[in-house]
């Protein structure tokens, strides 16, 4: 059965996407840490990031690195962290989170839910930010 990213990817359920090409996908988390939370994601599914062939790895944090430097324009914020966690969804994934605090990278505390209407502002403003 196609993991949710997977199904993200074949456009079966919605997401708001921020920037693609032909080997990755970049979309907001619908339940983020802070807003411009972003998943950065291989069309291949693959469970675990490391399982990535060399090239693989690289391009996705070459892709990965493009969505953070747009983030970052967008998204008001000191630094863009990075997290690997792959534990809630077996398809290999980087998120990307503005900090302006070590707290914003706390994966424990309460995500925001976000309305869909700030999520496709959001994710506007970090596409038009991304230069693919």
């Amino acid at each position: 059965m196609p993991t949710i990213f997977t199904r993200i990817i074949n456009r079966e359920i919605p997401a708001y996407i921020v920037g693609e090409d032909d080997r990755h996908i970049a979309f907001l988390d619908i339940n983020p840490l802070v807003p411009g939370h972003t998943l950065v994601v291989p069309k291949q599914e693959i469970d675990y990031l490391f399982d990535l062939n060399e090239q693989a790895y690289t391009e996705l944090q070459l892709f990965g690195k493009k969505v953070a430097e747009g983030l970052k324009k967008a998204i008001p914020c000191i630094k863009i962290g990075v997290a690997v966690v792959g534990l809630e969804v077996p398809h290999c994934h980087i998120h990307l989170i503005p900090m302006n605090s070590m707290d914003d990278m706390n994966f424990s505390r309460p995500k925001l839910n976000p309305s869909p209407e700030q999520l496709k502002s959001v994710a506007d403003a970090i596409g038009q930010e991304i230069a693919l």
